[in-house]
């Protein structure tokens, strides 16, 4: 299995430190050119970029910093002139750019929502769109989003944080049947690390041993030639799991069944995880129902 990058363009956002500096730092030692967007100040670059671009190129790397916010769509579309300018091609892009506005539901405004959507999820769709014509042409794209497991299962005090964090596998399951063509291959990174954003969330002791240097090796994997795709990568502390949807069979009722108390009573049998499985598409779902409804009528579909 090929895990050399070398000839392969990367952006990384939020690359500053924590988690996407340590991804920048994994691609460049594969081999891979970096573009380093850390959200800048009032003059530019930050510093953190900087530094980051500046520890590649003293390792024989070569790396470019820029300070664009991920939220702001021509900010974007400039970063991805700046790589293409550079380098002539966008590779990989490692969609790590995040904040937090942590409260509860209740006390948490729409701004504090909206701020967040911006920055993850909006921030990711307007990343990948802005390379997205580009990988198509070059036939050639691995794409990261970065999830969470406060999108997967939740997390007290950040419904804006898991609205936005489950919204990137929506956008990762359409994205990888758009691009399957194309080699475009997309995936999600679920992390645990200790960082900036997490620090002061996690005890101390979890807090050392989860480094994001041991997260950014399954970055590596997903950026490389070899990579899955549609796959949910969770990774942490040197463990490694992937997270599924499954659905279960589920059972089709009787017509004069089809009514609240019918569900009811099905219950048992509709949650039975005997026969679940994983479905690939969302129409795969429709097929399934409809086949049930036309075995219980005893009717062909075609």
């Amino acid at each position: 299995m090929n895990m050399k990058l070398e000839g392969r363009v990367a952006i990384v956002t939020g690359a500053g430190r924590g988690l996407g500096r340590a991804h920048a730092l994994a691609l460049a030692q594969r081999g891979a050119k970096v573009l380093v967007n850390d959200l800048g100040g009032a003059d530019g670059v930050s510093d953190n970029a900087e530094a980051v671009v500046e520890e590649i190129r003293t390792a024989g790397g070569e790396a470019l910093a820029n300070g664009a916010s991920v939220s702001d769509w021509d900010q974007v579309e400039a970063m991805t002139r700046q790589a293409l300018n550079e380098w002539g091609r966008v590779d990989i892009l490692v969609n790590n750019a995040g904040i937090l506005r942590d409260k509860s539901f209740l006390k948490m405004t729409m701004e504090e929502f909206r701020q967040v959507i911006d920055v993850h999820l909006m921030g990711t769709a307007y990343c990948s769109k802005a390379v997205w014509e580009t990988m198509r042409e070059q036939a050639y794209g691995r794409i990261v989003m970065t999830t969470s497991s406060t999108g997967l299962y939740g997390n007290f005090g950040q419904t804006n944080y898991g609205a936005a964090k489950m919204a990137m596998v929506g956008m990762m399951n359409t994205l990888h049947l758009e691009g399957a063509k194309y080699n475009i291959r997309v995936n999600c990174l679920a992390p645990a690390a200790g960082t900036a954003m997490t620090e002061g969330l996690i005890p101390e002791a979890a807090f050392k041993l989860l480094s994001p240097e041991s997260v950014s090796p399954g970055v590596v994997f997903l950026v490389s030639d070899d990579a899955p795709s549609r796959t949910v990568l969770c990774a942490g502390g040197g463990s490694f799991a992937v997270y599924k949807g499954f659905e279960t069979e589920g059972v089709n009722l009787a017509p004069d069944r089809v009514t609240a108390e019918g569900v009811a009573q099905s219950w048992a049998e509709i949650t039975s995880m005997d026969g679940m499985r994983e479905l690939q598409a969302g129409f795969e779902q429709t097929g399934k129902f409809a086949e049930q409804g036309a075995k219980a009528l005893g009717i062909k579909l075609s």
